[in-house]
C-alpha cells in the first residue's frame, strides 16, 4: 500500500530574506530590475498606491513577481500598516473593490457587528470632531504638477541654499517652482514643498540635518518625512534625501554625507543618473 507523502506548507518569506535568496539563486545583485513587472501590476492601481519601497527595504513593487511567496508591508489609504503576500492582496474577497476590501483592518471595521437583544446598551453619542478645512490657495492642477505655491515656506537654513547653489553650478533646472500637487491632503494642503525640484526629471531633493538642537528629522518628524515622501512618489515623482551626519537613509535613493562638498554634489548627480539614466540627466549638465 502506497503512503501519500504529507504536503509541506509553503511559508512566505520576509521581503529582505526573499530578496537575498533571489540574489543568491540568480547570481545577481539586482535579480529583478525596476520596472520588470510594472505592466502586470498596472491592473491593480490601488495596490500600487498602498505599496511603498521604504517600508520594504527599498525594493520597488515592479521588482516583485505577482505570484511571489513573499510578505510585503502595505499601507491603506487610512494609514493602517499590514503584511500580506502579493497573491493575498490580489485575491481579497468581493467582486466590487471597496477600499476597505484591500485592508484587513478596514474590512473588520466595515463589517456590521451583531447585537444580542436584551444586552444592547445605549451609549452616549460622541461629538464628532470636525476635520480642519483644506487650504483653498492650492490651484486645481493635475496630480504631479510642479508649480509656484504662495503657501510654501521660505528656505529654513543657509545650508539648504548652499546645496541649491552648488547643484545649480552643475545642472540646469528652473527656480520658479517650489511645490508639487498631490492627490491626498498633506496636513491642510494638497501640495508638498520639497527643498529642490527638478521637474524635467520628476525628482525632488530634500536636505536633512538634525538642526542646531538635534531635533530635526528625528522621531515623529522622521515619520512626517516618510509620509511626505510617500505623497511625492504617489504623485509620480522620486525623492532623494541628502542625509547629513548621523541621519540614516529613509528611501532607496537617499545619500548619507558627512559634509557637503564637491564630492557630495558629484555623488548626488550620480544618484540622479541611477534614477533616470545618464542619457537624460547629462542633457541638463552645464
Amino acid at each position: 500500500m502506497s503512503v501519500a507523502s504529507p504536503s509541506v506548507a509553503v511559508v512566505p518569506e520576509p521581503v529582505q530574506q526573499w530578496w537575498a535568496r533571489r540574489q543568491f539563486s540568480r547570481g545577481l545583485d539586482v535579480p529583478y530590475a525596476v520596472g520588470t513587472y510594472r505592466a502586470a501590476w498596472a491592473a491593480y492601481p490601488e495596490l500600487i498606491r498602498q505599496y511603498h519601497p521604504e517600508l520594504n527595504h527599498g525594493i520597488a513593487l515592479s521588482q516583485i513577481p505577482l505570484a511571489a511567496d513573499v510578505l510585503l508591508c502595505w499601507e491603506c489609504a487610512v494609514g493602517h500598516l499590514f503584511a500580506a503576500t502579493p497573491t493575498e492582496q490580489r485575491e481579497r474577497p468581493g467582486r466590487v473593490r471597496r477600499r476597505s476590501s484591500w485592508c484587513p483592518e478596514c474590512t473588520a471595521l466595515a463589517r456590521p457587528q451583531s447585537v444580542v437583544l436584551g444586552e444592547a446598551r445605549a451609549l452616549p453619542a460622541r461629538p464628532k470632531k470636525a476635520a480642519p478645512p483644506l487650504c483653498t490657495k492650492t490651484p486645481a492642477l493635475p496630480t504631479g504638477t510642479a508649480f509656484l505655491s504662495v503657501c510654501a515656506p521660505k528656505p529654513a537654513s543657509a545650508a539648504e541654499g548652499k546645496l541649491r547653489r552648488a547643484l545649480t553650478e552643475r545642472l540646469l533646472f528652473p527656480d520658479d517652482v517650489n511645490a508639487i500637487k498631490v492627490a491626498r491632503p498633506f496636513f491642510r494642503h494638497t501640495e508638498v514643498w520639497p527643498d529642490i525640484l527638478l521637474p524635467e526629471l520628476r525628482i525632488a531633493i530634500e536636505y536633512d540635518t538634525v538642526g542646531r538642537h538635534g531635533l530635526e528629522h528625528v522621531g515623529k518628524r522622521e515619520e512626517t518625512d516618510r509620509r511626505k515622501d510617500r505623497a511625492v512618489r504617489a504623485a509620480g515623482w522620486e525623492v532623494v534625501r541628502v542625509r547629513m551626519g548621523t541621519l540614516e537613509p529613509l528611501g532607496p535613493f537617499d545619500l548619507s554625507l558627512a559634509s557637503l562638498g564637491a564630492s557630495g554634489i558629484t555623488r548626488l548627480v550620480d544618484r540622479l543618473r541611477d534614477i533616470r539614466g545618464a542619457l537624460l540627466v547629462d542633457a541638463y549638465l552645464r
